[in-house]
């Protein structure tokens, strides 16, 4: 059976982590290994973590992207399932992403939306229109390939080893996510799964300034990858990587030569 590590990147989230390991805790398909990833906890994080029996892991140099990066780097699993603190998730959530990946062996990763879970529902849908499904589409148009929502997803190993030498892990300031999206070849495969839904705290939404500084956060991140990853020059390197792959026509007849 395929292996599968769960990593929480944390950082004075005691009471929304609990909350997350409790769904962990119930989830049809256990995890393999749990890691906690404390990016530098002043509350009782650490304690929740090993309340759960979960590998608490620190990593002192601050931002979600080394956060994340250090507990990947120490997963042991075949999949790396990845979400936040404040993200619930329903009892099959392991257990879609696993079969998800068995069923699509050509992908290297799959990500699903997240659902508002204390907001008015008008407002909730809303807000899921325009800050998920907005991410979703606009970064689609920019990757060629679907784009990796952090608070749900998960990515094989094997791919994160392919890339985890370029990621950054000294820049706070980077969506992690989002970076991690540009590193996968352009030619790669991102599974979007509609009926993958964890539910998400509405913080993203706590102020104007706290909303505005994740916008300069994706533009610095998508930044870093000027000019290489423009998209023209991401679906011209999808082309000729699709073009060169053996068609499964060709591969038949080859068998029968």
């Amino acid at each position: 059976m395929t292996t599968v590590t769960v990593v929480i990147p944390v950082l004075n989230d005691a009471r929304m982590l609990e909350r997350c390991l409790e769904s962990l805790a119930h989830q049809t398909r256990r995890p393999d290994e749990v890691i906690i990833v404390d990016n530098g906890s002043t509350d009782d994080s650490a304690l929740v973590a090993h309340r759960y029996a979960a590998t608490l892991i620190d990593e002192p140099r601050p931002g979600i992207t080394a956060a994340a990066a250090r507990g990947f780097d120490t997963a042991t699993g075949e999949i790396i399932a990845r979400c936040d603190a404040d993200s619930i998730l329903p009892p099959t959530w392991i257990e879609r992403i696993e079969r998800t990946l068995d069923e699509n062996p050509e992908a290297v990763a799959v990500t699903g939306p997240g659902t508002f879970y204390n907001m008015n529902r008008t407002i909730e849908l809303l807000a899921r229109g325009f800050y998920i499904y907005g991410y979703f589409l606009s970064m689609r148009l920019l990757l060629g390939h679907h784009v990796l929502y952090g608070s749900n997803c998960a990515v094989r190993s094997e791919a994160w080893r392919a890339v985890s030498a370029s990621v950054p892990r000294d820049d706070s300031e980077i969506h992690d996510d989002m970076d991690l999206s540009y590193r996968l070849p352009a030619h790669s495969r991102v599974r979007l799964d509609n009926a993958l839904v964890v539910g998400i705290s509405a913080r993203p939404f706590d102020s104007i300034s706290v909303y505005v500084r994740r916008l300069r956060r994706a533009v610095h991140t998508f930044s870093l990858h000027l000019p290489d990853q423009l998209p023209h020059r991401r679906y011209a390197a999808r082309r000729r990587t699709m073009a060169a792959m053996p068609q499964p026509r060709q591969d038949a007849r080859a068998a029968q030569s």
